[in-house]
């Protein structure tokens, strides 16, 4: 359901940030948003060092951009936000003034895994139980 991409200059992320990383993102997402683990999705992109710019001026931040359906409440979004960076920071070693997160939303119904029209929050045990078997 959710989707994560985090993207960085090439070199940026040390061997073995990236698996870390992807798992402490679907394991805080899935707390939050109450949704299995094995939903969350992450991607990785890593551009050349020479197309990533911060003011103007070549940079290596680490941009974590998340979807998530529309409905949580707001509090709950800002949470997430701020576990995703602080969780960012210690698994790649990058200070969290280079990184910056933003969780987009939309209507959970302008989504669709496995053929199916993804719940709205606070549905997801209903969905699950009729969807899983």
């Amino acid at each position: 359901m959710p989707i994560y991409t985090c993207t960085t200059a090439q070199g940026t992320l040390r061997a073995g940030a990236k698996g870390a990383l992807a798992a402490e993102i679907a394991r805080i997402h899935a707390e939050i948003n109450h949704v299995p683990p094995a939903y969350v999705n992450v991607l990785f992109s890593e551009l050349p060092q020479e197309s990533v710019y911060v003011g103007g001026e070549p940079g290596a931040p680490l941009l974590i951009g998340g979807w998530a359906r529309r409905g949580h409440p707001q509090e709950e979004t800002t949470r997430l936000a701020l576990e995703l960076s602080a969780a960012a920071s210690r698994i790649t070693g990058i200070a969290e003034h280079r990184i910056l997160v933003v969780i987009q939303d939309s209507p959970a119904r302008s989504a669709v895994i496995a053929g199916q029209v993804l719940p709205d929050p606070g549905q997801e045990k209903e969905w699950l139980l009729q969807h899983e078997a």
